[in-house]
Formats: structure tokens, sequence, C-alpha cells
């Protein structure tokens, strides 16, 4: 297993000085953050390009990966967290054009796997979207077959905003859908794991750990926090609205040692990348590299 992080909180910063301070600090893998270029507003979090995976070739995308190598450096994917399924068809072909382009770039590098969302629309009942997921992805999955890449859903249901409620962005996020997936789609897809979406939904992460862990290619190390005030006053119905809050590994309510213990038994030994969300540790680089370096330190006892 080997600790890395998600590129995306740093926006502003090339790749190759991120992969330098990731690595003089201790980090061993990056998840690169592949969206398209944009100077319109974005989702927080998202937005950030690493790889302008649009305007690279084979060569370049070669190159990238054996630059981070010298540094002592690996990559344990690329990500890209859009909505394929989208109610709108323009930008849902776009999102499905570009994450096509990612997966091309991630067969370049040689890489496994590409990070990412099935989708939702939050209007649809999650039945009414998976029967769209079925005629939307098999074309994408073959894509990533071609190019000798898996793709890896995150199992976060993408509900922080009310544009997102009642439904949610991606429905990959509970045993209900992902046995489908499974069914589905076998061993061409996988699961981008992170526990902090199994906290506010209540979902047993040992057991989740012991159903699904051998389909976990990827894991993001994310923490989270329930505000029991907000829960009062709002009640579940809200789902998570105004009471689930992002905290960095060691600031929330998963226990670590049980998360570990459980990968461990399923056979997981992939990467353990951390995904910085949380308020308290954004505004400023220096804020946001004290944030990983903390999560760094809670984690490394348990990544070896």
């Amino acid at each position: 297993m080997k600790l890395g992080l998600l590129t995306a909180p740093f926006p502003d910063t090339p790749l190759m000085e991120v992969a330098d301070w990731s690595v003089s600090n201790g980090f061993e893998m990056l998840e690169i953050a592949c969206w398209p270029v944009s100077k319109g507003p974005t989702r927080r979090y998202a937005g950030t390009t690493h790889i302008d995976v649009a305007a690279i070739d084979k060569a370049q995308a070669q190159d990238i990966r054996a630059e981070l190598e010298c540094k002592g450096l690996s990559v344990s994917a690329l990500g890209y967290y859009p909505n394929p399924l989208h109610p709108d068809q323009d930008h849902r072909d776009t999102v499905i054009a570009h994450l096509k382009q990612v997966i091309v770039a991630a067969g370049w590098m040689g890489l496994p796997v590409v990070n990412t969302f099935c989708g939702g629309d939050a209007s649809k009942h999650l039945d009414d979207n998976w029967d769209d997921a079925l005629s939307v992805w098999p074309d994408i999955i073959a894509h990533a077959r071609d190019n000798g890449v898996k793709i890896a859903f995150e199992n976060c249901p993408m509900i922080f905003s009310y544009d997102e409620w009642p439904g949610g962005h991606n429905i990959a996020y509970s045993p209900y859908i992902w046995r489908r997936i499974l069914e589905a789609w076998g061993d061409d897809v996988g699961m981008n794991y992170d526990p902090s979406h199994l906290v506010w939904q209540m979902i047993d992460q040992t057991r989740f750990i012991g159903e699904f862990g051998p389909h976990m290619l990827h894991a993001h190390a994310k923490d989270l926090m329930i505000d029991r005030d907000g829960l009062y006053e709002r009640g579940i119905m809200s789902a998570g609205m105004g009471w689930q809050v992002p905290r960095l590994p060691g600031l929330g309510d998963v226990d670590w040692g049980e998360i570990f213990s459980g990968l461990y038994r399923a056979g997981y030994d992939g990467p353990m990348i951390i995904e910085h969300e949380d308020r308290n540790f954004e505004g400023t680089d220096e804020l946001v590299k004290r944030g990983f370096l903390l999560a760094r330190d809670v984690l490394r006892p348990y990544v070896k």
C-alpha cells in the first residue's frame, strides 16, 4: 500500500511543483486531476487541470509519467469526476467526450485506472437512473477496455448543495446499486472507495468492505464529521444537507483502525490517496499543505 494525494486542491500550481512538494514530504503517489481547461466557475474541489488531456500526445503523456517516476512518485490514477448521466444531453455529451480523452491519456501512460462518477439525475428515482446508466456506460467501458484501462466509480452520492438534492449526482453510493454494477460490467469496473460517504449514510463500514473489498481498485482517504446539531435540526430526510461535514483524516467520525483492518483482511493493497475537502484547511496554499501533512501523519502508521 502507498500513501498519496489527489492534486485537485492545487489548481494554480504546476503539476511538477506539486510533485516536488509531495515527494519532499513523504508522499509516494499522486492521483492527477484532469478536468478540462476552463475559465468559468466550477464546483468546489473540481476544475483543476494538471494534465490537459485534450492537448497532449502519447509521447508527452509517457514523458509526464517518466518525469514523475524520476522524482520518486507513482501515479495511482487520473481523476475526472463529472456527471455522465446529467439530464442535459449537451452537457452529458461534453463530459463523456472529455472522460474518453482522460481514458486515452491513462492508457498512454500505462495506468490501470481512471477515477470518475457513474453520474445521476437528481430528479429521477434510483431505478430510472440505473436504466440510463445501462444505456450510457457500456460504450465508455468498452472504450476503456480498448485502452487497457479500468473505470473506478467513487461511492459518493454527490449531495452537497440544493442543485444536487434530493437524489444526488452519482448513483454508485450504496450496496443496492453496486451489486448491479458488478453484475452488469464485472471486472471492467471497480470502486474508488471513500469511507467518508458511508458515515452519514449509516452504512456499516466493515460489512461494506467485506462485501466489496475484492472490487476496490483505488481508495480515497477522506473523513467526515456529522454535525449533531444540524442533524437534530434538519433530520435524515435532508439527505445530509446541513450536517455532513467533510474533514481531513483524523478529524471526523471515521474509525481508521477499522477501515485499514477491513481493507487488509479483504486483500486490498492499492493506493491510499488523501482527498482534501476540509474547509478548515483551505483558502491559502499554506493551509492546504498543512492539512495534507496532518492527514499524512494520521494515516502513515497504517500504510505499510
